[in-house]
């Protein structure tokens, strides 16, 4: 097995065409310190092209690998996959039907869905329209579950929007825990042997870290978590 090494991490920077933020600056120091990037999801506001062209700008100041996952706010305009393209021509590698490996740590995701955690997760029972919910949530899951079996390495890291446990939606008001992730993806997670660490974004006023009921540690790495040595980043040895 290779060495450790230093995944950053960070997710929801919801880059917008509107507003002068940026953050080239950030990529340049990332690079410096860590051996790979995961966005994890809401990179852009409003899922514009616009908006992607300028993360993808920002970007090229970044000259470690980029793994991604999409967020709901990348979905908002309808065309995700123009997202993806543009990203995807400045480097960026999605997961989703595919995994990537930097230096011997395989890393598998998806952007995850909604629909509560534990005894409380939502059920497909009811209306057409509320098992299309559930369906989408076990969509999700299944596809990280397949990007996980065709992973060999000894060390995994699974980068989502979503949250996979309730421990790092904690802060938020409770009566939107179910719209900010699923059980079904720990439920997945914790079926594989060697995941080192999930990283997950969506929910800016959670906690930054908690565990699968496996015992698999999650971290919340939404940019508007507070964090060790107070960067809008996460730096975790993996």
């Amino acid at each position: 097995m290779e060495g450790l090494i230093t995944l950053a991490a960070i997710g929801d920077i919801h880059v917008s065409d509107s507003h002068d933020t940026r953050y080239r600056d950030m990529f340049a120091e990332i690079s410096d310190r860590a051996d790979v990037l995961a966005l994890c999801g809401d990179v852009t506001n409003l899922g514009k092209p616009r908006e992607a062209e300028m993360v993808a700008e920002d970007l090229k100041a970044c000259s470690i690998p980029v793994v991604a996952v999409l967020g709901n706010h990348d979905h908002e305009c309808g065309n995700p996959e123009e997202v993806m393209r543009i990203l995807g021509d400045a480097g960026v590698k999605f997961l989703g039907e595919e995994s990537h490996i930097v230096k011997g740590v395989g890393f598998a995701g998806v952007k995850g869905f909604a629909g509560g955690f534990g005894k409380f997760m939502l059920g497909s029972f009811g209306e057409a329209a509320i098992k299309t919910f559930v369906q989408e949530a076990t969509a999700e899951s299944m596809r990280l579950e397949n990007a996980l079996q065709n992973l060999d390495t000894e060390r995994k890291v699974v980068v989502l929007h979503y949250a996979p446990i309730a421990a790092t939606v904690e802060g938020e008001p409770r009566e939107i825990f179910p719209f900010l992730g699923s059980s079904r993806l720990a439920e997945t997670i914790d079926r594989f042997d060697g995941i080192s660490a999930v990283v997950h974004g969506h929910a800016h006023h959670g906690s930054f870290e908690g565990k699968t009921p496996g015992g698999t540690p999650v971290y919340n790495v939404a940019a508007q978590i507070p964090k060790i040595g107070g960067r809008p980043y996460a730096l975790i040895a993996v």
